[in-house]
């Protein structure tokens, strides 16, 4: 059974493709089948993995609005060795034309329902806002992986992402949750950082992922070439922190597993 992941802070610029791309690939090195579907309609994600989001003929609107079927609308063939649902300015105009339907709430889910058990991890990018496509990813999502930076705001608008995920869980999504959450251009000589990496290990224990990933240049560069990190440079600290992050994401599944069955 995969493992459907919404990747979402309504904060922007807080590495929330960088984490989807370079997550997706990292697993997806692992031997892992690996789907990521990029909800936002800048179309960074579909960049970032190497396809032009203003040549891709299908992308996310016609997944959610003209219901095609999957395999006509799958990239296969990304830099990251996952597979991919691209994302361009159609899917703006997606949000609007799901007001006209009836249980527009849960169109990726039952979208992905059939297609669900092809893969190990399918993680979704969201748009850094709460809006249709993001209620979407979180009605279909099995728990919310939260990227953020260490610093004041941050932990403003994590409070109001964790107030936004427990009123869609009474609503549309009963068994939604937070998967991890992550710290992101980290920098540990700065106390600011520390001090809110501390409050956050405080109030969310086990859920903060002992993996950071660190302010690192290679990192900013990769998507303009396409590419996730490790594919543009693999001894880079980016590329090392996420393949990290991917240990710990497997490892940690695997002992929840084992839980279950004790």
């Amino acid at each position: 059974m995969g493992k459907v992941i919404a990747v979402a802070n309504q904060k922007g610029g807080v590495g929330k493709t960088t984490t989807c791309v370079n997550l997706a690939a990292s697993l997806a090195a692992t031997k892992r089948k690996v789907l990521l579907i990029d909800l936002d309609p800048q179309g960074n994600a579909t960049m970032g993995s190497g396809v032009d989001k203003y040549e891709v003929e299908n992308t996310a609107y016609e997944l959610l609005v003209e219901e095609k079927p999957f395999n006509d609308i799958v990239v296969k063939d990304t830099t990251g060795k996952y597979d991919l649902i691209a994302s361009n300015g159609d899917v703006t105009a997606a949000e609007i034309k799901l007001m006209e339907f009836f249980a527009r709430e849960v169109r990726l889910r039952n979208a992905l329902a059939p297609i669900k058990d092809q893969y190990d991890y399918i993680f979704i990018d969201c748009p850094p806002s709460l809006n249709m496509l993001t209620v979407n990813a979180m009605s279909a999502a099995d728990s919310v992986l939260v990227p953020m930076q260490c610093e004041y705001f941050a932990l403003e608008g994590l409070t109001a992402l964790i107030d936004t995920i427990t009123k869609l869980a009474a609503v549309v999504n009963p068994v939604l949750g937070i998967e991890g959450i992550l710290r992101t251009m980290y920098d540990p000589r700065n106390r600011l950082s520390n001090d809110v990496s501390d409050q956050l290990k405080q109030h969310f224990g086990d859920k903060v992922y002992r993996t950071v990933i660190p302010r690192n240049v290679r990192l900013a560069e990769a998507p303009s070439f396409g590419a996730p990190a490790m594919y543009y440079d693999k001894s880079s600290a980016g590329a090392k922190a996420y393949l990290a992050l991917a240990g710990e994401m497997i490892r940690r599944s695997e002992q929840n597993i084992q839980a279950k069955r004790a």
